[in-house]
């Protein structure tokens, strides 16, 4: 008895190993742990408290590590990094419209230019008590890939770890550990937020004129339907984009330059300039450009070799936990001094590290229906200067503190 299933599972081991050069397989596998993220996410209590991206990269990390999934596979090179995530800046990048930003985004504008200068101050000081010499030359490029996050968000992290060649194991452990104080810092912010709600005033017209209902649930009819046309039409332009993303970088800058900045270029300037026609594809642009992220994390999650993660964790954990902790110390000192009102400044910190759907949810969570669309907006611009800002920290500063 014994026996027979000792050599079932050798069986069945050998069967899955084989597989692991299956791109299909592997596609399939990503796919359903994508889903499986958002799903539970959206079905449990406890998806929600961690969310999608934290599900997704624990099952495919675990799964790769039971050699069920294989820690690298042109699925994750090719497929995900070389065409999913390119598409996906500017599917999320759509409604970059920086005039409407500006106009409607009010207060709390300042509170996020504020965040964004505390997030750089706070990496920076970071990176000189905790220079994470483990990880070698790695260590100033994630420190550089941190900030664009907690300006922007995930996708400004995927650019900027792209663009300086970040290894796949590096990014692995540094999205595992940044996950972790980030859905932390969430609560603290849930948390130290309570008895500042109030029902905001004056809101929703400038909500109706975005698009938006009052309650910052809904679109209305001006925006394009998620259709066979829609979906069509919103992956052309963006595979649009990159070529003239690529082209432009050939052309413009050193060879060997990552495409993905300009890219985002151009995505905004195209935004700002024909606000009316983007700002239609923004909600199926949206919707493809979150999955196209989750299935980087499920690909993150699988390149990640556990012992190497646990191998830097504890350093990347404390990074990004200073890095954070600091940028909220900076943020209230900052706000006090512009005199910026305390419900701005937890959404534009919300905005900062977690990005704009984050941000507009703590937003109508805590009853501030008039700071829902301006958080939304914040969180916007800061996919659209995240992965410039993180940059140009890493290559002017950062780069010469690791010398």
């Amino acid at each position: 008895m014994m026996n027979t299933l000792s050599k079932a599972v050798h069986t069945s081991k050998t069967f899955v190993l084989t597989q692991h050069t299956n791109d299909v397989y592997v596609l399939l596998l990503s796919l359903w742990l994508s889903y499986a993220g958002i799903s539970l996410e959206r079905r449990s209590t406890i998806g929600k408290s961690l969310s999608a991206p934290i599900i997704t990269m624990f099952f495919s990390l675990v799964l790769s590590n039971v050699f069920v999934l294989p820690f690298e596979s042109r699925v994750y090179s090719n497929v995900v990094n070389g065409v999913l995530v390119p598409l996906a800046i500017p599917l999320l990048l759509f409604d970059g419209d920086l005039r409407k930003i500006a106009r409607d985004a009010g207060p709390m504008l300042q509170a996020f230019f504020v965040g964004a200068v505390s997030t750089v101050v706070a990496t920076v000081l970071s990176f000189k008590f905790i220079p994470m010499t483990e990880l070698g030359q790695d260590g100033w490029r994630v420190a550089a890939a941190l900030a664009s996050r907690h300006i922007g968000g995930a996708v400004n992290f995927v650019a900027v770890a792209n663009t300086l060649g970040v290894k796949a194991s590096t990014v692995s452990s540094a999205i595992a550990a940044d996950n972790v104080v980030v859905a932390l810092y969430f609560v603290f912010l849930f948390y130290t937020s309570k008895g500042r709600g109030f029902e905001g005033g004056g809101g929703a017209g400038v909500l109706e004129k975005m698009g938006l209902s009052s309650k910052g649930d809904g679109l209305l009819s001006s925006e394009k339907k998620l259709d066979l046309e829609s979906i069509s039409l919103a992956l052309s332009v963006a595979a649009g984009f990159i070529w003239v993303g690529q082209c432009l970088t050939r052309l413009l800058l050193p060879a060997g330059t990552s495409s993905l900045p300009m890219l985002s270029l151009c995505t905004v300037v195209c935004s700002t300039m024909f606000p009316k026609f983007f700002g239609s594809l923004r909600s199926v642009g949206s919707c493809l450009g979150v999955f196209f992220i989750q299935m980087f994390f499920a690909a993150s999650g699988a390149a990640g070799n556990l012992v190497e993660v646990l191998k830097n964790a504890p350093t990347l954990f404390l990074f990004s936990f200073a890095q954070i902790a600091l940028h909220w110390v900076f943020l209230v000192i900052g706000g006090r001094v512009m005199r910026l009102g305390g419900r701005e400044v937890y959404v534009a910190s919300n905005a900062n590290v977690g990005g704009p759907t984050t941000a507009a949810a703590m937003a109508k969570g805590k009853g501030w229906n008039d700071l829902v669309l301006p958080g939304l907006l914040v969180g916007i611009l800061g996919y659209a200067s995240g992965t410039v800002i993180g940059l140009g920290v890493g290559l002017s500063i950062l780069k010469g503190m690791a010398r």
